[in-house]
């Protein structure tokens, strides 16, 4: 009898540890500061603190529907009814989006760049890989929308978790952009944490998976299986510009050329020869420029670079 309660009490120890450890790691994932994001970014050339502070910006706090604030800021110097928002990756915060405003900037477009949820300044207790995160993207285009008019050309922009939040938005029964750029997105959470399981870990998944499922659904309320652009990419009529770099080390390339083929309708694929995680624009600039300038003349949007 004290055999068998021993080894269900090691099979439970092994359940919590295993659940509460890799959960854990999930949803309070450690982020970097603003100085770190802003060393390395300077150290690129994409960051330059005067010329940022230059800029005049609009700052706003939105309520999300889950209970706190999203912060960020609408940066509008162009006569243009074209805005684009750009929604970061996991780990760093609107900050990391400085590169991709001034790209779009000099396209002459209006930009909008914000906080997810538990980064930066918004709140939020959780990161959730684009779960909660696309309904605070819609809050954003809401806002957005009621600030400067509905008939707006809008674009969104997102890198990594970014991208996964941006093509989880769009595969919502409410589509408000007109277009989508979705660069290094994942296919689906659980592939990607099956990977990153074996990369890391070395950890067979069978002995954590099962586990650490049934903890995230218990602990934060959604199903891994759920965060799925895979699912979603069915439902996304407008165009999409996919964008991967060829050797990336954390999400496979291998996962946006599945979204590009699942796609239906206006979709573009571009594949980075240099780079790694979400550095195709830092490693091929000039071809990160000119194939979204293609992209927007395909689908009728001609860029006039300023």
């Amino acid at each position: 009898m004290k055999k068998i309660f021993l080894g269900l009490l090691i099979i439970l120890s092994y359940i919590l540890i295993i659940g509460f450890f890799f959960t854990n790691k999930m949803m309070f994932i450690k982020k970097k500061s603003d100085k770190e994001i802003i060393d390395r970014e300077t150290s690129f050339g994409l960051y330059n603190q005067a010329d940022f502070d230059a800029l005049e910006k609009k700052h706003f706090s939105l309520p999300s529907q889950f209970g706190y604030s999203i912060k960020g800021s609408l940066i509008a110097p162009h006569d243009t009814n074209r805005y684009i928002i750009i929604c970061h990756g996991v780990t760093v915060n609107r900050l990391n989006s400085v590169k991709y405003m001034n790209l779009f900037l000099q396209k002459g477009w209006n930009v909008v760049i914000f906080d997810h949820r538990r980064h930066g300044e918004s709140g939020g207790k959780t990161t959730s890989y684009g779960h909660y995160e696309k309904f605070d993207l819609q809050s954003v285009v809401h806002w957005l929308k009621k600030e400067v008019g509905e008939s707006i050309v809008l674009g969104i922009h997102g890198e990594s978790m970014g991208a996964v939040t941006s093509l989880l938005y769009a595969g919502m029964v409410e589509d408000g952009a007109n277009f989508y750029i979705a660069d290094c997105p994942f296919t689906e959470l659980e592939a990607q944490l099956l990977y990153r399981l074996k990369v890391e870990y070395k950890v067979p998944s069978l002995l954590v998976m099962p586990i650490a499922k049934p903890f995230v659904q218990l602990r934060d309320r959604y199903s891994i299986k759920g965060v799925s652009p895979l699912n979603a990419i069915a439902n996304i009529e407008n165009p999409v510009l996919f964008i991967h770099s060829k050797d990336d080390d954390y999400v496979p390339a291998e996962m946006s050329k599945r979204l590009y083929e699942k796609k239906k309708g206006p979709k573009k694929l571009y594949i980075a020869e240099k780079g790694t995680h979400a550095m195709s624009y830092t490693e091929n600039r000039e071809q990160y420029a000119e194939i979204i300038d293609k992209f927007l003349d395909e689908i009728g949007l001609e860029s006039s670079t300023c």
